[in-house]
C-alpha cells in the first residue's frame, strides 16, 4: 500500500444489523458500498486489494488532497444554502385548546395581549426588508393557531391575505381539531401543507392528546384529515412517539393504510421524538433517545414489513441512498436557525427557530413596535457548524450529523457551540440492513 495513503477520515464503516455484511460510505467523496465479509476483512485488517478502486472512490486518501476536496465542498455547501428557501414560522399565540401530556410551551407565561392587524403588517415588513433576496414560505405555528372562535379567523385571514398578496405558499401546523371549519378559509391562500399530530390509534391518542376540558379528539381530528384529502390539501401526519404509545404505531399505520390515506399523493407522514426540550415536565424515563427509538421502530418494521406503505424512516442518509441511487451532499450544517429559518410571534419578538420561540431570553430582536436586532448573537446562530464547533472537527461522523440542533445542545452544554450528536453508525446499521433487504424484494417482484 502506498504510504502516501491513509483510510480516510470521513469513511464510516461498519457491520449491517442481524447481517455478516459491512458498509463503507464516505459523504465527502459521495461513495457508498455494500462489502461481503471477505472485502471487508481488508479494511479490518488494513490490507487492501484493488487499491485504484479505494482511491478513486475517496476511501483511501492523501490527507493534504482530501483537505483540499473538503474545503471546496464547504464552499459549495455555503453557496447553496444561500440559495435555499426560508422557512418563516409565525406565532399568533401561545394558548391552545389542548391539554397534551407533553407539552412543552405548557409553562410559558400566560398571554397579556393578542395578535392586531398592525402587528401582522409589521411582520410582514420585516420580511419584505431582512429577506427579500430569499425565496421563502410561511409556517403558521403554535399553540394553536386553528381556535374555533371569529377573532382567530380573522387574525387567520390577515395572515393569509398577506402571504397570498407576496405569493408565498402557507403551511399550517395544527393539531388538527378545528381544521374541517377552517378549510374555506385555507382555501383562499396557496397551502403547501397541514401538519397535524395523532399519537396513535383511538384510545392511545385520547390518552395523550385531549382538549383542557379533558374531551377525547381522536375523531373530529380524523374528520378534519378525511376532508383535507378530499380537497386535495397536503397532509403531513406527525406522530410524537415515547415509549407510552410506540407499541400502538403498527396498529396507527394499519389504521392509516385501510382509511387510504398512504395511496393518497398529498399524504405523507413523520415520526417525531418526544423529547425534553425547555420546561417540559414529561416523565423522563418515558422517552426514548434517538437510537432507542429507531431500533423499535426497525423492531416494528421487521416484523411488519407493511409499516414502509406508512412510513420510510430516514435512518441517518439511509433511506437517501436506496431512493436516489446516490449519497446526499456532506451535511455541515444540520441547524437551520438563522440560515433557513426564523420564527416571529405576536408579541413582536423574533427568534432563530421553533425550538427557541416564545422562550424567555432567546429573542434575537424584535420587528415591532420597533425593529431591533441582536447582530451579535446572530452572528453565532449563523456561524454555528461543524466547522465552528471543537468536538466535530475530528468526527468521523460530521458530514452525516451536521452537528444537530443548537438549541438542544444550549440547552445540554448551556452554549449553542456544543454539538448535539446523532447515533449516525447504528442509524445506518439499521437502514441500510433494512433498505438493502427491502430494495433487493422489490427489484425481484
Amino acid at each position: 500500500m502506498n504510504t502516501n495513503l491513509t483510510l480516510s477520515k470521513y469513511t464510516i464503516f461498519s457491520r449491517l444489523k442481524d447481517s455478516q455484511d459491512y458498509f463503507l460510505i464516505n459523504l465527502l467523496s459521495g461513495s457508498a458500498d455494500i462489502l461481503e465479509p471477505d472485502k471487508a476483512t481488508e479494511i479490518l485488517e488494513n490490507r487492501f486489494t484493488g487499491i485504484e478502486e479505494y482511491v478513486e472512490k475517496g476511501y483511501l486518501v492523501d490527507e493534504k488532497e482530501e483537505e483540499k476536496r473538503y474545503k471546496l465542498k464547504y464552499l459549495e455547501f455555503l453557496e447553496n444554502r444561500e440559495q435555499d428557501e426560508v422557512q418563516v414560522f409565525f406565532v399568533p399565540r401561545y394558548s391552545c385548546n389542548f391539554a397534551c401530556s407533553y407539552c412543552y410551551q405548557a409553562e410559558y407565561q400566560p398571554e397579556t395581549q393578542s395578535l392586531r392587524k398592525e402587528i401582522v403588517d409589521a411582520f410582514y415588513r420585516y420580511v419584505d426588508e431582512r429577506l427579500s433576496d430569499r425565496r421563502k414560505y410561511i409556517t403558521i405555528f403554535g399553540g394553536e393557531p386553528l381556535l374555533n372562535d371569529e377573532k382567530s379567523r380573522e387574525e387567520m385571514e390577515w395572515l393569509l391575505s398577506g402571504a397570498t398578496e407576496r405569493g408565498l405558499d402557507v403551511a399550517i401546523v395544527t393539531n388538527g381539531y378545528n381544521l374541517k371549519e377552517y378549510l374555506d378559509i385555507l382555501s383562499r391562500a396557496s397551502i403547501r401543507e397541514i401538519q397535524i399530530t395523532l399519537d396513535g390509534t383511538q384510545s392511545t391518542h385520547d390518552s395523550r392528546r385531549f382538549l383542557a376540558n379533558g374531551t377525547p379528539t381522536f375523531h373530529k381530528i380524523v374528520e378534519g384529515i378525511d376532508a383535507a384529502l378530499e380537497r386535495n390539501t397536503p397532509i403531513n401526519l406527525r406522530i410524537v412517539v415515547d415509549k407510552d404509545n410506540i407499541d400502538n404505531l403498527k396498529d396507527l399505520a394499519s389504521f392509516a393504510i385501510d382509511k387510504g390515506w398512504t395511496k393518497n399523493s398529498r399524504f405523507k407522514t413523520q415520526i417525531g421524538r418526544n423529547y425534553e426540550l425547555h420546561t417540559c415536565g414529561y416523565n423522563v424515563e418515558r422517552l426514548f433517545t434517538r437510537a432507542g427509538l429507531y431500533e423499535k421502530i426497525y423492531e416494528i418494521i421487521k416484523e411488519y414489513p407493511r409499516f414502509l406503505e406508512f412510513h420510510k424512516p430516514a435512518f441517518s442518509i439511509s433511506r437517501f441512498i436506496f431512493e436516489n441511487g446516490e449519497c446526499p451532499v456532506p451535511l455541515f450544517d444540520s441547524c437551520p436557525g438563522t440560515k433557513t429559518e426564523w420564527a416571529f410571534d405576536y408579541t413582536g419578538k423574533i427568534y432563530a427557530c421553533t425550538a427557541t420561540v416564545g422562550k424567555a431570553g432567546e429573542e434575537l430582536g424584535t420587528y415591532y413596535p420597533e425593529v431591533t436586532n441582536k447582530e451579535e448573537i446572530i452572528d453565532i446562530w449563523e456561524n454555528r457548524d461543524i466547522t465552528s464547533i471543537p468536538q466535530c472537527r475530528t468526527c468521523s461522523f460530521q458530514l452525516a450529523c451536521g452537528g444537530g440542533c443548537a438549541a438542544v445542545a444550549k440547552n445540554q452544554t448551556g452554549s449553542i457551540m456544543a454539538p448535539d450528536c446523532r447515533p449516525v453508525k447504528e442509524l445506518m446499521e439499521m437502514g441500510l440492513s433494512l433498505y438493502s433487504q427491502f430494495y433487493k424484494e422489490v427489484e425481484h417482484e
